[in-house]
């Protein structure tokens, strides 16, 4: 085909194309498919726990199919620990754990976990901060070495704490360009005001400015103790190797006589909900409409009730993608999380779409929260959504580290670790009496919150007519650190 050109060859295909009959194009109907095959109740290995003299929890996860070990040392403080005024404290001071030590630098870490094709991560979240090493078995005594210099012995090295902050900064600025992260942001400010849980885990453009290298060594002495923490190892190795490593490498980490501080992230006042807030971004090319709201703790009595009822909701066969995108075409995707963390975390639905729309995507929101109510899901329907939500926690344990992060999550929350062996049980004995009671009782669209950012003058006049009161927060007068939302007026 030397000397043919891409154009023949193109035409040549149109040519074959057309000749061929308009029958073989025709839509075929599409078979149902079959329902799920039964899910198995898989075992996993039973962990073995210690604690050690100085406080810190130690759990060993033994599976030995493959010749991996993930070690993860989970501090049970994260983001709901930063100050009022100096949001993304928590996080920055994790990310920076591997960014230099009294023995180490940045380059010199990043070398000693490449030399040994392992893995190294740190960040917080809401209730936790992590870090992580993954390696195969043999070269477990050198990652460990490296996991407890970074956690016991940073130094915050000025230029790194500049570098870093930087990035965050541009960070912002890429996430207040986009109607999804600033609703994201203002949803959290709405449902949980100036507690704990209701600032950007990262910070914001004016608090990242103010955290000094002494906030982050002081968070760092204040929760970063052995007394504060659990340490994870899982994977290749016996019980045995597992309590040896972590007396080797943690058992001479002294614990601080202060008394560890109480924290709470309760909601410090009550949340009547039901409120509908706009901001204003006349330049957005969509807009991102979310329903947001309270919703339960990680030891709520209802934990399985609720996430199968939030399966039922979202996923690409879920309620709220097949009515807003698949049935009108009004989104490329609508999903929605129900996240669990030590006090109530938030339920979030949400969806972008074209602005035009805004106000009827808000509604069909509403519309299928409602639905779980009047119309809750048959057998027919339930029996594939607990499908997907089995399937996904079975490919999640998969890997050493998957199996590593999951019993750290039952221990961060005071569950027992056999949970792990009757998640599969819990989800299929939920009902579809469960999943109406549920929508019915914590997921009510009458106290949920409506935040929808972007070019209001098009999505506003429908808006006006589904709800009263409507708060409209111009762009540039939205203030993401109090949950006023509105930059104060200069005098």
């Amino acid at each position: 085909m030397k000397g043919v050109s891409f154009g023949f060859l193109r035409a040549l295909l149109l040519t074959f194309t057309l000749a061929l009959p308009t029958a073989i194009f025709a839509q075929t109907p599409q078979a149902t498919p079959p329902p799920p095959a039964p899910p198995r109740s898989g075992t996993f290995p039973k962990p073995t726990e210690q604690v050690l003299p100085n406080g810190l929890r130690v759990i060993i996860v033994p599976r030995s199919n493959t010749p991996l070990v993930s070690a993860t040392l989970l501090i049970k403080s994260g983001g709901e620990a930063d100050p009022p005024e100096l949001a993304g404290l928590a996080d920055m001071t994790a990310s920076l754990l591997t960014k230099g030590t009294t023995s180490r630098n940045a380059n010199q870490i990043a070398q000693e976990v490449e030399s040994v094709g392992g893995s190294l991560d740190s960040g917080a979240a809401f209730d936790s901060s992590t870090i992580s090493v993954g390696v195969m078995s043999s070269k477990i005594d050198p990652a460990m070495t490296i996991l407890a210099d970074v956690v016991r012995r940073p130094t915050f090295a000025s230029e790194e704490i500049e570098r870093l902050r930087q990035q965050y900064m541009d960070d912002i600025t890429l996430a207040l360009g986009d109607p999804g992260s600033i609703a994201q942001f203002v949803a959290a400010r709405v449902v949980f005001g100036d507690s704990p849980y209701g600032h950007p885990i990262s910070g914001t453009a004016q608090s990242l400015p103010r955290i000094s290298r002494d906030d982050i060594v002081k968070l760092h002495e204040r929760f970063y103790r052995p007394d504060n923490a659990i340490l994870v190892i899982g994977g290749d190795i016996t019980p045995q190797a597992g309590s040896a490593l972590a007396t080797r490498y943690f058992g001479d980490w002294k614990k601080p006589g202060t008394v560890l501080p109480n924290l709470s992230a309760a909601m410090t006042a009550e949340n009547k909900g039901g409120r509908v807030v706009v901001i204003d971004k006349p330049d957005a090319g969509q807009a991102a409409v979310f329903l947001a709201r309270p919703g339960i703790n990680r030891k709520d009595a209802d934990f399985f009730r609720g996430i199968v009822t939030n399966v039922v909701l979202s996923g690409y066969s879920g309620r709220l993608n097949q009515e807003i995108r698949i049935k009108r075409g009004l989104s490329y995707g609508a999903r929605s999380v129900l996240d669990t963390r030590r006090d109530v975390g938030p339920f979030v639905a949400s969806a972008q779409t074209k602005n035009e729309s805004g106000a009827q995507v808000a509604e069909l929101l509403l519309g299928e929260i409602n639905r779980l109510v009047t119309a809750p899901p048959a057998d027919s329907e339930l029996t594939p959504r607990k499908a997907v939500l089995i399937g996904n926690f079975s490919r999640n344990l998969e890997t050493v580290g998957g199996l590593a992060s999951q019993v750290a999550s039952l221990a961060l929350y005071g569950l027992s670790l056999d949970e792990i062996n009757r998640y599969i049980a819990n989800v299929q004995a939920i009902t579809t009496a469960d999943v109406q009671k549920f929508a019915g009782t914590k997921l009510d669209a009458k106290t949920s919150n409506i935040i929808i950012v972007g070019n209001a003058k098009l999505f506003m006049p429908a808006l006006e007519k589904q709800f009263k009161n409507i708060e409209v927060i111009p762009m540039d007068q939205l203030d993401l650190n109090t949950a006023l939302l509105r930059k104060k007026q200069q005098q």
